[in-house]
């Protein structure tokens, strides 16, 4: 669900208004020698900046054995190089009075920071050396492998709707590393080596493999020179051969029950369906956005409305599609049952409002509210630079552009009834589905110990 609330009528107005004046944002580009992409985002709203540097490298990259190794190098990326000494980057930013942090997810590994725009230049030259120079010594690795592993218990392992979601992918999927949690698989993380982290650092943190964004208060002209003079200076180098691991056709329902501790039971279904694949391609993957948001964009999605509100047979129910990524995607359906009532209930009701609307469609009322609250939800994501910088390195690293941004929210204005109905009625069947149900245990008397003592990634 979306933290904040619109009336429709009001809403309608607003997305149009902002969606008119986001079109006009100032956004320039540049490739350069080395074969770095630099994209800068112009904001001068207020003296700040937003630096960002994304590597084509995600769990997706991975290979069976080694997962969890792209998050780990994320880690050691705070670990020194011969220039700037263990920890010291954090501290040298948190000294300029900015922000800074790095997140790794499927699809690709990103490092920012935020701060005042005349220290642009000093983390420019910061990261550009770690992207060449970074010291992985097996002391730093032997420490931080062990933070990694700690993450995993305290958020995967002690945490049951964790366990639920990466039971679906591993089952979802066959062939392709989406199967794979982000964070690793723990007995991959006991066997990594500090050689596994250098080997990954080599194949994938080159120039050629990385996006560089940049937005806020700044002149493009500037900040691409300072990009030649830091991370233009890097040379390019040849990057491992992606091999495609397209997924197999499913061939019939899967279906599992997991036992972890939790106060209440829970159902999670995954539907195959596709993602974008070009911005001027198939409409359905625009109409499964849609259908997401008719379901659980609000507190008034049908989900919330039918299911909770309504025949009360669920205390908690949602919905969720990423259109974009590099991998394939599955369409989320997700509950927890209301007193009295069973997972089973759960999921029949669940996909009987899939059914519903592939029976009677959408009315043009609820479609209108719906396709306003969307646009103006992702329009108000792009009210500060860092939203910007976000959403355009998020096309770009995906194989889009971010001059698509615009066109892609177009799209979806124009997404129909008819269009709704249609994707509801061809991709929610068996042979699409994977279900994982909780089946919850009893809590330890020491749930809530050491929930604390997770420790900050760097």
């Amino acid at each position: 669900m979306h933290p904040f609330r619109i009336p429709g009528s009001f809403a309608l107005m607003l997305a149009t208004l902002v969606f008119a004046s986001a079109v006009s944002a100032q956004t320039s580009e540049r490739l350069l020698a080395n074969g770095m992409k630099v994209i800068v985002i112009e904001d001068h709203r207020a003296p700040t900046v937003a630096h960002m540097a994304w590597y084509r490298a995600g769990s997706i990259d991975e290979v069976n054995g080694k997962t969890g190794v792209a998050h780990v190098l994320e880690h050691l990326m705070f670990k020194g190089t011969k220039a700037v000494g263990p920890g010291e980057f954090s501290r040298q930013v948190a000294a300029l009075g900015g922000r800074e942090n790095a997140f790794t997810s499927r699809d690709y590994t990103g490092y920012y920071q935020q701060l005042h725009k005349s220290h642009l230049a000093k983390v420019m030259e910061l990261e550009s050396d770690r992207m060449t120079n970074l010291e992985l010594t097996a002391e730093e690795f032997s420490r931080e492998i062990k933070v990694v592993m700690e993450e995993r218990r305290l958020r995967t392992e002690d945490q049951a709707s964790s366990l639920v979601y990466e039971q679906l992918m591993a089952a979802a999927f066959i062939a392709s590393p989406v199967r794979s949690p982000v964070v690793g698989w723990m007995n991959d993380l006991q066997s990594m080596r500090v050689e596994d982290t250098r080997e990954w650092y080599r194949n994938w943190y080159a120039p050629n493999n990385a996006l560089l964004v940049v937005a806020g208060d700044v002149d493009p002209k500037q900040v691409f020179d300072l990009a030649d003079k830091t991370y233009g200076r890097i040379p390019a180098r040849a990057l491992p051969a992606r091999k495609p691991q397209i997924e197999p056709a499913q061939r019939g329902v899967r279906r599992l029950r997991i036992k972890a501790p939790a106060e209440n039971p829970s159902v999670l279904m995954g539907f195959r369906v596709p993602k974008l694949e070009a911005v001027d391609a198939s409409d359905d993957a625009y109409a499964l956005e849609l259908l997401s948001a008719v379901l659980d964009l609000d507190e008034n999605g049908r989900l919330t409305r039918s299911v909770v509100r309504g025949s009360r047979v669920a205390n908690r129910a949602g919905a969720g599609y990423d259109m974009v990524a590099r991998g394939p995607v599955l369409f989320l359906l997700s509950g927890t049952p209301a007193q009295g009532k069973s997972t089973e209930d759960v999921e029949a009701a669940l996909r009987g409002e899939i059914a519903r609307i592939a029976r009677d469609g959408v009315g043009e009322d609820e479609l209108r509210r719906v396709k306003a609250q969307y646009v103006a939800s992702r329009v108000y994501k792009r009210d500060s630079v860092f939203g910007q910088a976000m959403e355009a390195a998020g096309l770009e690293i995906s194989g889009f552009s971010h001059a698509d941004a615009d066109a892609i929210l177009e799209r979806i204005r124009k997404v129909n009834a008819r269009q709704i109905q249609d994707v509801a009625g061809r991709y929610f069947d068996e042979d699409s589905l994977t279900v994982v149900t909780l089946d919850p245990q009893p809590l330890p008397k020491d749930a809530n110990a050491g929930k604390a003592t997770l420790r900050t990634r760097h």
